[in-house]
């Protein structure tokens, strides 16, 4: 997405396209026969889930849970689906690409991202929607975007999935990340 079409969208916006996004490329794997390929895609997905998580982890979920009804169990649920996929995405970087394990992992990775992304986009987005003003929405989505820039683009399982880690151990995280997908020549998107 262009930082042009970012300015007029908002939170709801970005986090929804980004869903399409990631589970588009998931769908992609299948379809690809060259297993160098197949984990360059997954490379990228797993870089893009991580951000994407960080980002709602920092700004998108204090939010919730102050202003929308129920919102710390929301939470609570949303950050166990994040452990989930971690641990998915944790697993696929040990495994080969051209091995049935990987494509295994993929369909499981693509069906957790799947379901969390309809639990947001049908339950919560809606509520975030109602609850906060269409101006705040469209600054969260800035500060969304901001904070994918820094974080991190590997899964780490034993980080805490909270704002204030995010928020002070994320960002050097983020750089040790992107300093080791580029000494590797890993496709992070």
């Amino acid at each position: 997405m262009d930082e042009e079409a970012n300015a007029i969208m908002d939170v709801v916006d970005i986090l929804t396209a980004d869903h399409r996004d990631m589970l588009d490329l998931l769908r992609q794997v299948e379809t690809t026969a060259e297993a160098e390929l197949r984990r360059d895609i997954v490379d990228t997905v797993i870089a893009e889930v991580m951000r994407h998580s960080v980002a709602e982890e920092m700004i998108v979920y204090p939010v919730v849970e102050e202003y929308v009804p129920n919102g710390s169990e929301e939470v609570a649920h949303d950050k166990e689906e994040h452990e989930e996929l971690v641990s998915v995405m944790k697993q696929l970087e040990d495994v080969d690409a051209s091995e049935p394990a990987f494509t295994e992992r993929v369909r499981e990775l693509a069906e957790l991202l799947d379901h969390h992304a309809h639990d947001e986009e049908d339950e919560q987005f809606p509520k975030l929607r109602e609850s906060i003003p269409r101006r705040e929405l469209v600054e969260m989505g800035a500060k969304v975007e901001n904070a994918k820039k820094v974080a991190p683009t590997r899964p780490h399982p034993s980080a805490p999935h909270a704002e204030l880690f995010h928020k002070t151990a994320g960002p050097g995280l983020g750089m040790v990340d992107r300093l080791r997908d580029a000494l590797t020549s890993r496709h992070t998107g």
